[in-house]
């Protein structure tokens, strides 16, 4: 009876032992955060691409608005002219030369323009949405190093006592089953922490492989990441307010509404393109047998749009203008389900962090050493010693994970509408309690 009051007091203990601050109790640098987001921002090879791609569009903005060249044409050959009797009258040369250029029908020509501003702004919108996913996954990746590094140290260090105490039992050698029995559940417990802590440093160095990879360096690159200072704040804006920035400023409702614009001039530009393009410029003959001609003139051609008048092509602008209508329409349906989906989550968080107490976590660990020095003394029955130890571990891994899903929410939350919420801060390190 004893026994089961001294477990359900340690049980109490640990539920109301759920942080290690109010919101977050890591102590260093201040920007540890921030500068794995800066360098990642700096040195990541991906970026380049989505220049490029700024670069490619700005070079077809530049051709869209150019005018076709003009063409010269010419031709040479020898003449002989001959009389009704069949003689010989003259020869000599022959040959002419023209210059035409085309003229677009007019209006056309900024269509294109239009099209090609449109490709330019997708680039952009592609680069900047770009950088924002990638400033989201160097904070993950950064803090997931962390928490996992703080999983290994507490399942190393627990099973590290709960080893020294095996080894001391063993060195006692006390007679009968209970401490036999004991001594096997302690080693249990131990092999399963190692295990958990060789699982915390694989997760720990899949995490650190991640920032390296987006910071552009080797996969096994030494990249110091301190701990995470952060602390969490509630969502200043109402659910209605995140909706409607997420509607209008969400990355890819953005890149819908582009396209939808620019299918839209797709759709014009097929039907301006009903009308043929004319080509005109000046041409010379001149002929050189017996009597020397020469003709100046000014030449005129055009299609005469009679099989083709390019249906086609203005039933598929108008068919592609309809999908983008349709994609917009879900992206935004879309964005309104992740951006309240995400609120919830945090939310949750929030209030589950909003009931922990400070320094609880390194108050659940002096007790789960003082269960140690106790139990060595016969104080402390080995259920109510065991329960701490792994207890300690657990709900110092359950509280990172907490802690990595607010983070994932908040981050979520700022990358769908496009605003800096400061859900999630750095606390400077003079503010730190």
């Amino acid at each position: 009876m004893r026994k089961q009051i001294v477990i359900r007091m340690g049980g109490w203990l640990i539920v109301a032992c759920m942080a290690t601050t109010p919101l977050y109790a890591e102590t260093g640098s201040p920007t540890a955060l921030e500068a794995v987001v800066r360098e990642v921002l700096e040195h990541n090879p991906e970026l380049k691409l989505y220049e490029a791609d700024i670069a490619v569009a700005t070079g077809g903005r530049t051709t869209a608005g150019l005018w076709a060249n003009p063409e010269v044409s010419g031709a040479l050959g020898r003449k002989r002219v001959w009389n009704e009797a069949n003689a010989l009258t003259g020869k000599g040369g022959a040959g002419e030369l023209s210059v035409t250029q085309l003229f677009e029908w007019p209006g056309r020509i900024e269509l294109r323009k239009a099209m090609a501003d449109r490709d330019i702004e997708l680039a952009e919108l592609r680069l900047e949405q770009f950088r924002a996913v990638l400033a989201a996954r160097a904070k993950i990746a950064a803090y997931a190093v962390f928490a996992a590094r703080e999983k290994a140290v507490a399942a190393r260090e627990t099973a590290g006592h709960l080893l020294a105490l095996r080894e001391v039992l063993i060195q006692r050698g006390q007679a009968g089953l209970t401490p036999l029995l004991e001594t096997r559940v302690i080693e249990a417990i131990e092999l399963n922490l190692q295990r958990n802590a060789g699982e915390a440093s694989l997760a720990a160095q899949a995490a650190l492989f991640d920032v390296n990879q987006l910071r552009g360096a080797a996969p096994d690159a030494e990249f110091s990441i301190g701990p995470m200072p952060l602390v969490f704040r509630p969502i200043a804006r109402s659910r209605d307010e995140l909706v409607a920035l997420a509607r209008s400023n969400d990355f890819l409702v953005r890149v819908r509404a582009l396209e939808r614009a620019r299918q839209g001039v797709r759709v014009d530009l097929a039907k301006h393109e009903r009308f043929p393009a004319v080509s005109a410029g000046p041409f010379m003959s001149e002929e050189q047998a017996g009597d020397r001609e020469r003709v100046l003139g000014a030449a005129v051609s055009l299609p005469l749009p009679l099989w083709n008048r390019n249906q086609g092509n203005l039933d598929a602008a108008r068919a592609q203008r309809l999908q983008a209508d349709t994609s917009l329409d879900l992206a935004q349906r879309d964005v309104e389900r992740r951006v309240i989906e995400a609120a919830v989550i945090y939310d949750t968080k929030l209030r589950e962090m909003a009931k922990w107490q400070p320094d609880s976590i390194q108050q659940l660990r002096e007790a789960a050493e003082l269960a140690d020095r106790h139990y060595r003394l016969g104080a402390v029955p080995v259920s109510t010693y065991l329960e701490l130890q792994t207890q300690y571990v657990e709900t110092l891994g359950g509280v990172l994970d907490t802690k990595q899903e607010a983070l994932e929410a908040a981050t979520q939350l700022e990358l769908l509408t496009a605003t800096p919420l400061s859900l999630a801060d750095t606390v400077p390190a003079e503010e730190m309690p």
